[in-house]
This record gives C-alpha cells, structure tokens and sequence, in this order.
C-alpha cells in the first residue's frame, strides 16, 4: 500500500484548505483510512476516519463541524477538507490506511497504532 498526501500549505486563521491523499495497491474489499496530525513535542493525533465502502465518518471532537473527510473510490483518493482553520490546526498532516480484513469496528478509535501504512505526509501551517 502506498499513500501519498497534498494539499498542504500557508493560510491565515478561518481560511480553509483541502488535503488529499492517492492511495494504490489496496488488495482487500476493505480499508480505513484516516488522517492523523503531528505537531512538534506531540504524538500523532488522530483527526477523521472512515471506511471503504461504508457511510460512517469519524471525527475527534477539535475538529467536528469544521473538518469533512471524504472518498473517491474512482479517483483513488481520499480528501480531508477544512475550514475555519484555527492556529492549533498547525501541523504535518498524514493519511494512513489498514485493511479491514478482521473488520473495521476499530476505525472509529482514531489510534494511530492500528495502522500500517502511512504516507509522508503534507505540512499545514496557519497563521492568526
């Protein structure tokens, strides 16, 4: 699995910016995919998630109203798009994705050790 972020940049505080993530070499009927953020001194925190094929999305509660996750399964790419972007939203942003071949129940836990594969990640940096 590969994964491989853009998006990112420089915005002024209540802007918004969309991140993307192209993923290939998914080989179950499966995945969570998630995007985590990284800011420096601090662990991986995880931001929105959901699962290939379902409905269901998964927030933590910083982000909720203002941050949407979304797929394209034709594109191969899922999207986190965010707005009213605060200056604690100043990160590395990664996408990271596990099969769901034992289920999928977990991928509304946010933790970013059930996770396999990650992409390098896109920096977003806000400024007020």
């Amino acid at each position: 699995v590969q994964l491989v972020e853009s998006g990112g940049g420089m915005v002024q505080a209540g802007e918004s910016l969309t991140l993307s993530c192209k993923f290939s070499g998914f080989t179950y009927n499966s995945y969570c995919l998630a995007w985590f953020r990284q800011s420096p001194g601090k662990g991986r925190e995880g931001v929105a998630a959901l699962v290939t094929g379902g409905r269901s999305t998964h927030y933590v509660d910083a982000v909720k109203g203002r941050f949407t996750i979304s797929l394209d399964s034709a594109k191969n790419t899922v999207y986190l798009e965010m707005n009213s972007l605060k200056d604690e939203d100043s990160a590395l942003y990664h996408c990271a994705a596990d099969n769901g071949a034992g289920g999928t129940w977990w991928c509304k836990d946010l933790d970013p050790d059930e996770y396999s594969s990650w992409g390098p990640g896109t920096q977003v940096t806000v400024s007020s």
